[in-house]
């Protein structure tokens, strides 16, 4: 399905390259994911090493910096093969928008390159148990002590919770809505500990569990932004890049899930022709492609909104609202089709319909979603986050650093042509 008006010769290339990868490496280990249900290290390490957690990194960092469309291709494609991976990609590049868009010139100098290169792995950590998706109500502290933090309480629902390097952790410094504070925690820090794995029901191989801080101790310099600035990380994250992350992940589920059925439907003979030639079972299959098309093009229009500064938080919102229910609506389209079939696991329906439904809470539901665009309908939406990280940033991907990709693309292309060319005479 192609989305020529969006993509160029550089997201292809790196969906081609993606998905041998995937192909190649993922699947044949899926299965086995399955069945352990233990955190797949190797893999995520090797997504890592690959570079395409620095997928929006800038150049001077290390960083392949192409922006939120090629993030969101990344993601969509490793999801096609495993939701699990998909999610690794995904939740690492909460960790990374952290330090991109709130830490100070050291603080993005030391670990921007470390991430690129896949070194080390970041995460965010804002849920706690009793608060859930209600940020306000966190009762985690972090207490200054001369030229140290002391950190206290529990995260959980963290993606990549156990094998993330550095974590960033939000917790509450003072009262109220300003009373929050982001930090930078490494994972060899005395005082912090992983904890409870938790018992997901999909995403085998992707960790989504619990941090744990005992009187953990950090440098003062650990600090992200200014105190007082925890809210604006957490909440940035989820609007910037959690929304449109995981409507990627839902996205290359959703891929996976209309190919896998369209295949079935084709191979299946029922009543002497194949299930896709009969009328209701062909009406399905339209109405999953549609919706599949639907859910494209909602999240390849807000990256590339994102990625040329325009405001887009309600583009944002409705990409994850969008893509995940739709790819549970062609979940459950698919196991209609597949009958007691969809519930064997060798068909992957039951999968994708498990996988899928994870992408549903974090970042918030689908109600949150429609809320939010009630208030934007209603023109009482508030801070533009799309535009003001963009500025924040300082580097955001802008059109003149397009142009300069294209034209060095095109340079590329030019000199490779040129080498093919047969020798005169």
């Amino acid at each position: 399905m192609a989305m020529d008006y969006f993509t160029d010769e550089r997201h292809e290339n790196l969906r081609t390259e993606v998905r041998e990868f995937a192909e190649k490496e993922v699947r044949p280990q899926v299965a086995r994911m399955e069945a352990e249900r233990q955190v797949e290290f190797a893999l995520a390490r090797e997504i890592a090493r690959r570079g395409w957690i620095g997928v929006t990194i800038p150049r001077e960092f290390g960083g392949l910096g192409l922006g939120h469309l090629a993030k969101t291709v990344i993601v969509e494609e490793l999801s096609r093969v495993s939701g699990a991976m998909g999610a690794v990609a995904q939740a690492s590049q909460l960790g990374v928008a952290k330090v991109i868009h709130f830490g100070n010139d050291a603080q993005r100098r030391y670990w921007l390159p470390r991430f690129a290169s896949g070194a080390a792995l970041p995460t965010i950590a804002v849920t706690e148990p009793e608060s859930g998706g209600h940020v306000l109500g966190m009762t985690g502290t972090a207490r200054r002590e001369g030229d140290e933090y002391v950190l206290n309480g529990r995260k959980w629902f963290v993606g990549n919770s156990h094998v993330g390097d550095v974590h960033g952790v939000v917790l509450r410094t003072g009262q109220g809505s300003r009373g929050l504070s982001a930090f930078l925690v490494e994972r060899d820090r005395p005082g912090f500990r992983t904890g409870d794995l938790g018992s997901q029901s999909g995403l085998h191989g992707f960790s989504f569990g619990e941090l744990v801080f005992e009187d953990c101790r950090i440098p003062a310099a650990n600090l992200l932004g200014r105190e007082s600035q925890g809210l604006d990380v957490a909440y940035s994250s989820s609007t910037l890049y959690g929304r449109l992350n995981l409507a990627a992940v839902a996205l290359g589920i959703h891929v996976a899930i209309v190919e896998d059925t369209v295949r079935f439907a084709e191979a299946r003979v029922l009543y002497g022709k194949p299930l896709s030639q009969l009328p209701n079972i062909a009406l399905k299959l339209g109405e999953m492609q549609s919706r599949l098309m639907t859910a494209k093009l909602a999240a390849y229009h807000a990256s590339h909104l994102l990625d040329h500064g325009k405001p887009c938080d309600a583009e944002l919102m409705n990409a994850k609202l969008i893509n995940t229910e739709y790819a549970m609506d062609s979940a459950r389209n698919a196991m209609e089709i597949h009958a007691a079939r969809g519930l064997q696991a060798e068909f992957h329906i039951e999968r994708y319909l498990r996988d899928a439904t994870h992408t549903y809470p974090p970042a918030g539901t689908s109600d949150v979603q429609r809320l939010r665009l009630g208030q934007v309908a209603a023109g009482t939406y508030g801070k533009q986050w799309s535009v003001e990280l963009a500025d924040l940033a300082g580097w955001a991907w802008s059109e003149a650093a397009e142009r300069e990709a294209r034209a060095e693309a095109e340079l590329q292309a030019g000199q490779a042509a040129m080498l093919r060319m047969p020798l005169a005479g």
